[in-house]
């Protein structure tokens, strides 16, 4: 049951690259997840887009814009190994959408929060990581 979000200044993604990132994003973040590709799965991982007004974003340096993704998945779900194609991947996804260069990586940040067991709830009850473990597992045998 995870989360991602792209918050950009407004303007800053390509016509194409603001109608496909959020699928594209939250395609990524299943498949490092490793959970099944199914449709219950894929209505599961929500996926925000929040543009920001104009002049709402800079550094101390320029106006140029900077990308946050934000991906909130269940504490456990992500190996070290995971986190980094997560954020490769998710780093690619966001340089294309805007039409920018492998060479603007660094204006692309990725955070992975990660939400401790019990403190997830959907439906009116807590998730536990186990039973979407679980869940996944008998998805993915049947």
């Amino acid at each position: 049951m995870p989360m991602i979000s792209l918050t950009v200044p407004t303007g800053a993604l390509t016509d194409q690259g603001r109608a496909s990132v959020q699928s594209d994003l939250a395609r990524v973040l299943l498949r490092w997840e490793g959970a099944p590709d199914t449709a219950f799965f894929r209505a599961q991982a929500w996926s925000y887009l929040t543009e920001l007004p104009e002049g709402a974003q800079m550094t101390a340096q320029d106006g140029a814009p900077r990308f946050l993704v934000e991906a909130t998945v269940p504490q456990g779900a992500l190996s070290e190994r995971r986190k980094s194609g997560l954020v490769e991947d998710a780093t690619a996804i966001v340089l294309e959408a805007a039409g920018l260069a492998p060479s603007d990586a660094l204006r692309v940040w990725v955070l992975v929060h990660e939400q401790p067991d019990g403190t997830w709830g959907a439906g009116g009850s807590v998730i536990r990581y186990a039973d979407l473990v679980a869940l996944a597992n008998d998805q993915a045998d049947a």
